[in-house]
């Protein structure tokens, strides 16, 4: 008992450093957590809350319109975080070791769509792709090229919407990758050199590897904003057409803020949860395993 108040004592300054963070952590996130996971088992109506326990999980594996936003979910995820992992390794493995200012020139350029606000990318990609006046059909036209209502389409829509997302958060990830590729002991790369290595197999073999850390990281980062993307399809398609680009997200705000059932909206926000959990604790004990 002496042993655990010395130690206490020893350790109060920590835990006081810690408690702001902690109070922050359980406030914000383990209490929403659980409270939303209380409310995807009511009914809830203006004035009351009535216990119905998993119907709501019912009603949504019935509804198709929650069958079809799930499967575009999964196709986001699976896209955006494969292009994201592929594009930003290619573009950093051939640059971070080259001159100073040649890599710090990439990384800024890449990174400037990130520091703009998804609503001002979103505004500008749907002045480029408005089919009346957008820049793009456009020039499609002048070039006599068949004009292609690219958001429009239930089947250009999607592809359309993973590039636009892709192509203003890979910065991040591109940053992510040359800090880390810096970061590896320049020896490695001499002795594989001196034993006749090629650049293409000191990528593969030594500098992908070394990275790992950081691609698991910038995968479960990824996927976590991915399952949020909200901004973009409510600026560029409003789920449309026909529920072509609905997402987890999307469902959920309109069956939290458009349609008040706040019971499925819970339920859509407990689901999302338990795919993020899927998702990311295999990468988690990847990045921990000892090889």
């Amino acid at each position: 008992m002496n042993f655990n108040k010395h130690a206490l004592k020893e350790n109060l300054t920590g835990y006081l450093f810690i408690a702001p963070q902690l109070i922050l952590f359980l406030v914000f996130l383990v209490y929403p957590i659980i409270e939303g996971i209380r409310l995807s088992l009511y009914r809830i109506n203006y004035t009351n809350e009535v216990f119905v326990g998993f119907e709501n999980y019912q009603k949504l594996f019935e509804n198709p319109v929650f069958v079809k936003s799930t499967i575009n979910t999964v196709v986001f995820v699976i896209f955006i975080v494969a292009l994201t992992v592929i594009f930003a390794l290619f573009v950093s493995a051939a640059v971070f070791d080259k001159n100073a200012k040649y890599v710090s020139f990439i990384r800024g350029s890449y990174y400037i769509p990130v520091m703009v606000s998804m609503v001002v990318m979103s505004m500008v990609w749907s002045f480029l792709l408005n089919p009346a006046n957008g820049l793009i059909p456009y020039i499609a036209k002048q070039m006599e090229m068949s004009s292609i209502n690219f958001l429009g389409n239930p089947k250009t829509v999607l592809p359309v919407i993973i590039f636009v997302t892709f192509a203003t958060n890979v910065g991040q990830a591109i940053i992510l990758y040359i800090a880390s590729m810096i970061g590896v002991p320049k020896d490695l790369f001499e002795a594989a050199e001196v034993d006749g290595a090629s650049r293409t197999t000191i990528i593969f073999k030594i500098l992908i590897p070394m990275v790992k850390p950081t691609t698991i990281y910038i995968i479960i980062m990824n996927i976590i904003a991915v399952l949020k993307i909200f901004v973009v399809i409510q600026l560029l398609t409003g789920g449309g057409p026909n529920n072509a680009s609905t997402t987890l997200m999307y469902f959920l705000y309109n069956n939290a803020f458009k349609f008040n059932q706040l019971g499925i909206a819970s339920a859509v926000g407990v689901i999302m949860f338990l795919i993020t959990l899927v998702l990311s604790v295999p990468q988690l004990r990847a990045m921990f395993k000892k090889d």
